[in-house]
């Protein structure tokens, strides 16, 4: 069993294409790392901070990133496949363009984020505080929004077909060309721009 890293701090250290699998780092703190092109396999990191850390083109399988704070971080080219970032925040970060795979993004912070264009189907969004984001023509199909906070998000021409919307706070949201199912349009009306479609299909 791998013993976990606690309480460390890098700072300006060379991690370029590091192969990290199965590594468990708890309130660690990493600072101008690069971890450009660096792969990580089942990987847990819990409460660490990241700052101008470079993610770039990295890949991510079946890691977590739990209640971690990013700042100034940059996931650009950057994959995640079935990873967790419960309680995550990110804060004046790059992400797009990011590849997401599924996984659950339970309670994350992405007020104000950059996430246009972004593919983000199947994704658990519950309880995520989305703020003011930056949605234009995100793929949010099959994604759970319960609870989520979309307060004067910018979803205009966004797919939300089959996504869970129960309890979600859209106050101020725009919706302009927005994609939904009758479902969906419970909570997103049609007087606010919504394009109401009876196809509950995610394909």
């Amino acid at each position: 069993m791998t013993t976990p890293v606690e309480g460390r701090r890098y700072v300006e250290e060379d991690w370029y294409a590091e192969e990290l699998t199965s590594r468990v780092f708890r309130d660690c703190v990493f600072v101008d790392v690069d971890l450009t092109e660096a792969t990580t396999q089942g990987c847990r990191f819990e409460g660490c901070s990241f700052d101008r850390v470079r993610w770039n083109a990295s890949v991510h399988r079946q890691s977590s990133f739990s209640a971690c704070t990013f700042s100034a971080t940059s996931f650009f080219g950057a994959t995640l496949q079935g990873c967790r970032l419960d309680g995550s925040v990110f804060l004046g970060c790059s992400l797009t363009p990011l590849t997401v795979e599924g996984g659950s993004w339970w309670g994350v912070t992405l007020v104000r984020a950059d996430l246009r264009a972004l593919v983000l189907r199947d994704l658990r969004l519950v309880d995520a505080d989305l703020s003011e984001a930056d949605l234009r023509g995100a793929d949010l199909r099959g994604s759970d929004l319960s609870g989520a906070v979309l307060r004067s998000a910018r979803l205009d021409r966004a797919d939300l077909r089959g996504s869970v919307l129960t309890g979600a706070d859209l106050g101020g949201a725009s919706v302009r060309g927005t994609r939904l199912d009758l479902l969906g349009s419970v909570a997103l009306s049609t007087s606010l721009g919504a394009v109401v479609e009876e196809d509950l299909s995610l394909s």
